[in-house]
């Protein structure tokens, strides 16, 4: 299988989106962040091992870290539309208790979603914001069965949904600051090398904080 470039993916998605679309639109906004993003248990069912449920764990500050990058078009009106990349992860909490030696998708599960998103006026500087997107997810799979081998690599595994709400507040003309919370669900059919599938569905929670430039 091809690997890919997860971090080259997403500057190429949000500059080429930008380009193509900033002459007709009011504002342009480049938006990065990082933040503490968690996920609940989910149903693992593979080919040759069995169903069982695993624990996951964000580690959102071990590297490689947990990030995201956007870009939105904003429309005078308040709605915008664009492109983003969310570098969530997860890990498995005790991967030895379900026969494995390593269950992981540490450099990401690298969700690349076409969202809109609708800002609010306010009567102070705070200006709160709802967004919500679908797209695709390109996790970069770390996994090892007991004694067997080891799968690693970017593999495209199913649909990604996520969801957002948050507030910014500006710092100068150009940059703005912001908080927010953000939802994700994917899915994940990943080919174990030389040991069949691997199925399961990952939702993630994270406590976003980033800034914002404009133009």
């Amino acid at each position: 299988m091809t690997v890919i470039s997860f971090q080259n993916l997403a500057r190429s998605i949000a500059v080429a989106v930008t380009v193509a679309a900033a002459p007709a639109l009011a504002e342009t906004e480049l938006s990065f962040y990082g933040g503490y993003q968690t996920a609940p248990h989910s149903v693992v069912s593979t080919s040759d091992f069995g169903t069982f449920t695993v624990g996951w764990k964000g580690k959102s500050f071990s590297m490689p870290p947990y990030y995201g990058v956007r870009a939105i078009m904003w429309q005078p009106s308040g709605f915008g539309w664009g492109v983003e990349v969310n570098h969530a992860k997860v890990y498995a909490d005790t991967p030895s208790s379900y026969g494995f030696e390593r269950m992981e998708f540490t450099d990401g599960l690298n969700l690349v979603t076409l969202n809109a998103f609708q800002r609010y006026k306010s009567k102070g500087k705070i200006t709160p914001y709802l967004g919500a997107g679908i797209g695709i997810a390109v996790p970069h799979v770390d996994i090892t069965p007991n004694g067997g081998q080891h799968t690693f690599g970017y593999q495209l595994t199913g649909v990604a949904v996520q969801w957002v709400a948050g507030a910014s507040i500006p710092i100068n003309d150009r940059w703005k600051a912001f908080a927010e919370y953000k939802g994700s669900y994917s899915q994940h059919a990943v080919k174990l090398d030389g040991a069949g599938t691997l199925d399961t569905n990952i939702i993630t929670n994270a406590l976003n904080i980033g800034v914002s430039y404009s133009f």
